[in-house]
């Protein structure tokens, strides 16, 4: 192989290579002290970045130093960056139980979206709705239980008076309802998981009387809904 270094390519790579390396250490030093400037100047309040760039008569206005506006591009750029992951966070959650559950995507960013607003587990949410109606938005039971969560009308008007049976049909409405529902019940059994589903699937009077008789309360509604689960039901 020929020896290429004393040649002009050669020399060429080699100033590429330093400035390239000046380059990044550049970065990295603002880097570095961009994090200094954070430990060493708190954030500014509102009221004190607005009278730091206008004088107290309003008439004219004073610059920032620099170091208050290097921090406050700083913690713009982290909030832009931290915004960025939370969504790449969620699209990647959303895409994963969308292949799981054989569901499309605008489907599964619906029950997880609402879950997520509901304080429920997503893991959770996506095993009930599964359970409940297969996905089915428009599924009705001979009970007479509605939509992808399967509420009964009566239940879902305590948490919205005068709602309509055929309302249920709505996908984000139906999933929220039924959501806040299981986290009530969730926090009324103070994480007793088993009686929580049962009392969403059979109902509160019908567990009620089985553990009043001294019997059982589960059909294998939580069994199945819980084979494998390691949650407590709630997010936080």
């Amino acid at each position: 192989m020929r020896d290429l270094s004393s040649t002009y390519v050669h020399r060429g790579d080699s100033v590429r290579r330093r400035r390239r390396a000046k380059r990044l250490l550049a970065i990295t030093g603002f880097g570095l002290a961009a994090a200094v400037l954070l430990l060493l100047y708190p954030s500014p309040s509102a009221e004190v970045a607005q009278a730091a760039m206008v004088s107290h008569d309003g008439a004219s206005s004073a610059p920032l130093s620099e170091a208050t506006m290097l921090r406050t591009q700083l913690a713009a750029t982290l909030g832009h960056a931290n915004n960025l992951q939370f969504q790449l966070d969620r699209a990647n959650r959303i895409i994963g139980y969308s292949g799981r559950f054989d569901v499309s995507a605008d489907l599964a960013s619906k029950v997880y979206d609402a879950a997520v607003a509901e304080n429920v587990d997503p893991e959770l949410a996506f095993r009930l709705v599964k359970l409940e109606s297969d996905f089915n938005p428009r599924a009705v039971s001979s009970a007479g239980a509605m939509g992808l969560t399967q509420l009964m009308p009566a239940t879902a008007r305590f948490y919205q008076p005068n709602l309509k049976a055929d309302q249920l049909f709505d996908p984000d409405l139906n999933l929220h309802i039924g959501f806040r529902y299981l986290h009530t019940l969730v926090e009324q059994y103070r994480g007793h998981m088993s009686l929580a589903l049962l009392v969403y699937n059979r109902g509160e009077e019908a567990v009620r009387t089985a553990t009043a008789e001294g019997k059982s309360p589960t059909n294998g509604y939580d069994r199945i809904l819980m084979k494998g689960y390691k949650g407590t039901g709630t997010i936080d």
